[in-house]
């Protein structure tokens, strides 16, 4: 039997995806926004999607609709929404959003794992926030849970991604159980041309106008693009294999940029800032900035920036940051430009989130197994759906999160 995991604050699930490779099955993932509900429950049919904020539910409610009754949990991990400790917006301890840390203390406590992973951005670690850290440590110490310090900023960059994402993490176990070592940063990283040469250019295929995938012939692939593109195996990978078609590329609906646009990703040169727009045109032989969700629409909606293709005068699809972010081909995202770039921005990548999952495995003496069920997703109609249909569908108000009305930015006029 294989050790199972709790994922709160899951999102369209990239600490999912890295706890299950690092060989857990995922039992429950509570997230408030129903779209990424109904993602995770695609790309995850056999977790059970709980569609509630955290500050509403309670240990009991996990073990009652994920059916695993008084089990031992071997892990929850999670990371809280954390605008109120970025380093790039508001910074203040009394932001109402940081409450929502103070839950994943709580239902941690609650349902008493082994482990613990807490998840969140390095301004957690600078100033007076370190303060709000240590509260949090305290409340754990309190509870016989032993923590891993110093905690530690990692970058994906260092883990096998793409991409200059640097995250803090804060390990814990429960009194009894070995601690676990952080993980160790690999010696080679992987480049951007490694993570996206072998894609087609979408711009190639008027249907990726109107929808968001088309079968397509895929170039060589280098031995990043092979893994997840799932033709080449990985001895450390013990997630589910998933039932998909190779030669379909997804989450690639295109972005009709205007010609004056496109003269002017043309003449910027890689690795440098489109001075218009501000976009960073993206260094095949380097690795990507840190890709960002934008706001939330309670908040704006507004549209983070994405870069400038290497290759070609466009800004990237949502496939080619899923690749920069780690996640395998089979992995699907709303049909949406727009959701399903804040999925992929909101999230962790897997890659990061397998390397810590792995310390705590070997901490544990888990000898992982690679599942023989292999897993179908055949509900696609879970990544079309409107705010109001995924909102009827897991029973919550339309309004739990509050609608996109605003006017379009001068930034996301670029991309028109």
């Amino acid at each position: 039997m294989r050790p199972i995991g709790i994922d709160l604050f899951a999102g369209a699930g990239g600490l999912s995806l890295g706890f299950e490779k690092a060989g857990f099955d995922i039992v429950a993932a509570v997230e408030i926004d129903p779209i990424h509900c109904a993602t995770h429950e695609f790309n995850f049919p056999y977790c059970k999607t709980i569609c509630r904020s955290i500050a509403e539910v309670t240990g009991d409610d996990v073990r009652r609709l994920s059916g695993i009754g008084g089990r031992e949990i071997d892990v929850v991990f999670g990371g809280a929404p954390c605008q109120g400790f970025s380093l790039i917006g508001k910074r203040a301890l009394d932001d109402p959003r940081n409450e929502l840390v103070y839950h994943f203390v709580r239902l941690v406590l609650d349902l008493r794992p082994a482990y613990f992973v807490f998840e969140n951005v390095r301004g957690l670690t600078i100033g007076q926030h370190r303060e709000f850290l240590e509260e949090i440590i305290s409340a754990f110490r309190k509870a016989n849970y032993e923590i891993l310090l110093p905690y530690q900023v990692l970058n994906a960059a260092d883990f096998g991604v793409p991409q200059d994402r640097r995250r803090l993490f804060l390990i814990g176990a429960r009194s009894g159980n070995r601690l676990p070592f952080y993980p160790r940063p690999a010696r080679n990283r992987i480049t951007v041309s490694e993570a996206i040469a072998d894609l087609p250019d979408a711009d190639n295929f008027p249907e990726l106008l109107e929808r968001d995938w088309t079968r397509v012939e895929f170039g060589s692939p280098s031995a990043y693009a092979g893994r997840l593109r799932d033709i080449d195996s990985v001895l450390s990978d013990f997630g589910y294999r998933r039932k998909f078609d190779r030669d379909v590329m997804t989450s690639s609906l295109r972005t009709a940029h205007t010609p004056i646009s496109r003269k002017r990703f043309s003449e910027t040169l890689c690795g440098k800032t489109e001075p218009i727009s501000r976009f960073l045109k993206l260094d095949p032989e380097g690795i990507c900035n840190t890709l960002r969700a934008g706001t939330a629409s309670d908040r704006g909606a507004f549209t983070s920036p994405r870069p400038i293709h290497p290759y070609f005068p466009r800004c990237i699809t949502n496939r080619e940051a899923a690749r920069l972010h780690s996640y395998p081909d089979w992995f699907r995202f709303h049909v949406t430009k727009w959701h399903g770039f804040r999925q992929i921005g909101n999230s962790v990548p897997p890659l990061l989130a397998q390397a810590v999952a792995t310390e705590i495995v070997r901490a544990a003496g888990i000898r992982p197994t690679v599942p023989e069920r292999i897993l179908k997703m055949d509900e696609p109609t879970l990544l079309e759906m409107s705010m109001m249909e995924a909102s009827s569908r897991y029973g919550v108000p339309s309004t739990v999160i509050p609608k996109r009305t605003r006017k379009a930015t001068v930034a996301e006029v670029a991309y028109a």
